[in-house]
């Protein structure tokens, strides 16, 4: 039997092991006016501005000079439900959720029902939407259920939370990580205009909507001094283009107006697919994840699980190390001709063939597109054949060591079965049941934007 080999990662400060039985792996800005003169010019420009009095405080007013670097407490999220989806989805947000830490508020379209009550304070506080009938008759709008959506960002900013940099806006089954989110916001100048979200991934949706606006249920994020801006006039910016027909394409004319061009982070998924995604998430970009969305119209994303109990099961990877979630290591047991891919968090493959990184960081395609009759290309990215079939092993337990390492373990799965596809190939990885992964402690250190 070879001996056991080793490679070091410089990126994730990982390495591996084989042995026989069981593989191992290793693996604001402050606005000071420099006189009186410009302080004039100044307040005699805002005070002939065209957007209407607003108690909304003004976006440079908000900066002070708090050079600090962004924490979880200068994150407000607005999330919007309704009665009739809130008890099916309440799992999903309270996976994320941190009653006492996280900050922000679920708008409700009416008054909850007995059977929603008491309201949790595993929950995020309870707020009610305004009644905006009145408006969506006047405006004649041509999709009337988005107009809440749109100015549940109006009502979040209303509760006047102080020290806000950044308003995350999603709905009651986005997914959210959060400090992942912290971490990728606070690369940004938060002082600014600024409108940040993600794509979807296949290309009808973004062609129907806009490849130029952020996926709503994926979640969109907006510097305070945008959001503020914003507010004074949403309902007039509403009104100007009755006929944007989903939330997120008017969220992004009343950005436009602003001149603000959209910002798209790799991390924030709408997944607008359908099946079995564990493709998707098994070669995630090199990017903090950020959030998931949809899982009520995908597999669950572990096969043994339903979809609660897999969503839970991710977040336990996450409490572990949010930084390192879904990120990607390839390595190599050239003397087998082996290639192995780890998602960390959640899946690691063994392909009894050498293949390139460049395949390897390819998506297998598990998943289905969002629309059924979709034509070629379907997909944002390329995908691999889904005949590839790999050793799957999903993560299934995880901890710090005594040697102040991080353990993940991930347990042997059902091979894929795809319709087309026929079981081939060699199959000595067979009696493997459990691959470990060990990692520094050290978090990853995020790419600078």
């Amino acid at each position: 039997m070879p001996s056991p080999t080793t490679t070091k990662f410089t990126s994730s400060k990982q390495k591996h092991q084989f042995s026989s039985n069981n593989f191992t792996l290793r693996i604001c800005k402050t606005l000071f006016p420099s006189g009186l003169a410009l302080l004039l010019v100044y307040l005699f420009l805002f005070k002939h501005s065209n957007y209407p009095s607003s108690k909304f405080t003004s976006p440079f007013q908000a900066c002070h000079s708090d050079n600090s670097p962004t924490n979880i407490t200068h994150l407000v999220f607005g999330l919007v439900s309704s009665i009739n989806s809130w008890k099916a989805r309440r799992p999903y947000v309270e996976s994320w959720w941190r009653p006492n830490v996280t900050r922000g508020y679920l708008f409700l379209d009416k008054p909850p029902t007995q059977d929603l009550l008491p309201w949790p304070l595993t929950s995020p506080p309870l707020r009610i939407s305004e009644d905006y009938s009145k408006l969506e008759q006047e405006s004649k709008h041509l999709a009337p259920r988005m107009i809440r959506m749109v100015l549940a960002l109006s009502e979040t900013l209303r509760e006047g939370d102080e020290g806000v940099r950044w308003y995350v806006m999603g709905f009651d089954d986005s997914i959210f990580f959060v400090d992942n989110w912290v971490s990728v916001l606070a690369k940004y100048d938060h002082s600014k205009y600024l409108y940040i979200g993600g794509q979807a991934e296949t290309i009808l949706s973004n062609f129907f909507f806009s490849f130029e606006q952020g996926f709503g249920g994926a979640g969109i994020a907006l510097s305070y001094p945008l959001a503020a801006a914003m507010v004074k006039d949403l309902e007039g910016c509403i009104r100007r283009y009755p006929y944007a027909n989903s939330a997120d394409l008017i969220t992004q004319y009343c950005v436009d107006e602003f001149g603000v061009s959209f910002t798209a982070e790799k991390g924030i998924h709408q997944i607008d697919l359908r099946g079995d995604i564990s493709g998707f998430l098994s070669a995630h970009p090199q990017a903090p994840l950020l959030s998931l969305h949809h899982f009520d119209y995908v597999n669950p994303i572990f096969p043994s699980m339903d979809r609660i109990q897999s969503t839970n099961h991710l977040m336990k990877a996450a409490k572990i190390d949010q930084s390192r979630l879904l990120q990607q290591t390839i390595c190599y047991d050239r003397p087998r001709n082996w290639s192995f891919s780890v998602s960390w968090g959640y899946s690691a493959h063994i392909y009894e063939k050498i293949y390139a990184r460049t395949l390897l960081k390819r998506p297998l395609e598990t998943f289905r597109p969002w629309l059924e009759d979709a034509k070629l290309p379907m997909f944002m990215f390329n995908t691999r054949w889904p005949c590839e079939i790999p050793n799957i092993f999903f993560f299934e337990s995880g901890g710090k060591t005594l040697r102040n390492q991080i353990l993940t373990t991930y347990l042997r799965s059902s091979p894929l079965r795809h319709p087309n596809c026929t079981l081939s190939g060699n199959h000595f990885a067979n009696k493997i049941s459990k691959i470990q992964v060990f990692s520094s402690a050290t978090k990853l250190i995020d790419v600078s934007v």
